[in-house]
């Protein structure tokens, strides 16, 4: 039967693959650079603890961003996870505010044990989400000459910034238990996806043909996939019975991206292809996602009180983006976390009930117009709930997060509101039965 239920699975990641590709999970302007906004593929348990997850083993939630994690499954159990979230974000400048909204089915995970020593994991993440709509107006001045007297006409036009789109990755891990408390896996993912960008010029008609209107709009697409790899290790140990400690680390390599940039302008410029190269509208630019490393702690105590750190770093300094590594600069992140189980061993479902708080700050990895941005921060907590289910004797978690972070500077600042709903399910698929 579980063999069955597994085919489903893997249908239903197929389908939610092709989905998430049409997505667009922001609509902020900062998503204009670089390849949007990165995320770092935290499951909304993590999220609630500002993200921390490099250290995090449990048997109770699917932690993608170290893989070493995996093997942690308990023997009997398939986890399956599905991720949501709404982002309600407000922006502000010196000329007015506006406020945007954004939902979507986010991600969608799997694991289980290939056997005593191995655990496997598979699913669909975000990469990058590109999605902004912006406009502002302006004018200038132009010499025209009518009955033999020069004059300067006015000329009016509008400025409009639109991108969509974004990257998608679809992973397959494996977790192995090399001693009683050292564990090591890897993820390979299969990355792909598209970003539009589209910049339109409108004039309007000066005073002597106030009709007249004509417009630019230039649309540039990045596409690109490939493999891409991340390594982790986890070292975990328990003290005195009520000490527990989980150390782990993560490894990225920098990998170039296959696919390339096309550019198509239309309208003023009579319908033409990017000048460079009039026969076509592909350009292959060297892409490059860049190298990233971290390191986590979480320690424990009596099963009732988790505190973790995380440190990790992403060297966009190094990567090429349009074949240059001056427009993107490196990327660090702290973050902190904190969770209550009241009781582990208590016959109530209130005692199996997670309360989760967490901070983190991190740096842009790009640049505004060569201005360095600065730090952006977020302030996390979140619940988790038993859902426990008297036929099987298993426990599924329903994980609720809410953040709230900042993101800019003065001249245009971001706040947001994101709110994770996630619910992680745990089913006895590998049990005999008995007749």
């Amino acid at each position: 039967m579980y063999k069955n239920k597994l085919l489903l699975l893997v249908l239903a990641l197929i389908i939610f693959a092709q989905f998430t590709n049409s997505q667009n999970n922001t609509n902020s302007p900062y998503t204009r650079f670089g390849y949007g906004d990165i995320s770092d593929t935290n499951n909304g348990e993590q999220r609630a603890m500002g993200g921390v997850s490099i250290g995090s083993r449990s048997n109770t939630s699917i932690n993608t961003v170290n893989p070493a994690s995996y093997s942690s499954v308990d023997s009997l159990s398939f986890m399956f996870d599905v991720g949501t979230s709404a982002l309600i974000s407000h922006f502000s400048e010196q000329t007015g505010a506006k406020t945007a909204f954004n939902a979507n089915l986010e991600y969608i995970t799997m694991r289980f044990r290939l056997s005593r020593l191995f655990g496997f994991s598979a699913g669909v993440l975000p990469y990058s989400s590109t999605g902004y709509n912006f406009y502002k107006y302006d004018s200038t001045y132009i010499k025209n000459t009518l009955n033999s007297v020069q004059k300067l006409d006015t000329i009016h036009y509008t400025k409009s910034f639109a991108g969509t789109g974004g990257f998608s990755q679809v992973y397959m891990g494996l977790s192995a238990k090399i001693t009683k408390h050292l564990s090591v896996g890897a993820n390979v993912y299969y990355i792909y996806g598209t970003i539009n960008n589209y910049r339109d010029v409108s004039f309007n008609g000066t005073s002597v043909d106030p009709l007249t209107s004509t417009s630019t709009t230039i649309r540039g697409t990045i596409s690109a996939n490939n493999l891409k790899y991340r390594f982790g290790a986890q070292y975990y140990n328990t003290f005195n019975d009520k000490h527990s400690i989980s150390v782990g680390i993560i490894y990225e390599p920098k990998v170039r991206l296959n696919g390339g940039f096309s550019q198509i302008t239309v309208g003023i410029i009579n319908d033409t292809i990017d000048s460079r190269h009039p026969k076509s509208n592909y350009i292959k630019y060297g892409f490059d996602l860049p190298t990233l490393y971290g390191i986590g702690i979480n320690y424990t105590y009596n099963n009732r009180y988790t505190f973790g750190m995380d440190y990790s770093m992403q060297e966009w300094k190094n990567a090429e983006f349009f074949s240059k590594t001056d427009s993107l600069k490196n990327r660090s992140k702290l973050a902190l976390g904190f969770e209550y189980q009241p009781n582990p061993t208590g016959r109530k479902l209130s005692d199996h009930m997670r309360y989760r708080a967490g901070f983190n700050v991190s740096d842009s990895y790009y640049n505004v117009y060569g201005v360095t941005q600065p730090k952006n921060y977020s302030i996390t907590c979140g619940l988790g709930l038993p859902l426990y289910d008297r036929r099987t004797n298993t426990m599924s978690m329903l994980n609720a997060s809410f953040e709230y972070g900042k993101i800019g500077s003065a001249a245009l600042s971001e706040n947001y509101y994101k709110f994770t709903l996630n619910i992680a399910f745990n089913e006895h698929w590998f049990m005999k039965r008995k007749l």
